[in-house]
């Protein structure tokens, strides 16, 4: 969980969203989004859906390690 939390919080800030406005687009409570940033809360396969569509990534990408 560690990878999705890092790579959520470093989508959101290449697109300079405050956590506010990016949970605003998903659609999500702002303490939820926060929760999954830092790694507090699994995200249901339906909410890793709705943010990779709007990060523009794979949920795989979102959620896996990279194969060496």
């Amino acid at each position: 969980m560690e990878i999705f939390s890092k790579r959520l919080r470093e989508l959101r800030e290449q697109r300079r969203l405050s956590r506010k406005v990016a949970s605003e687009l998903c659609g999500f409570y702002e303490h939820a989004f926060r929760r999954y940033e830092r790694g507090e809360a699994i995200p249901s396969a339906e909410a890793l859906s709705i943010m990779a569509d709007e990060f523009g990534v794979s949920m795989d990408y979102l959620w896996k390690k990279k194969k060496k």
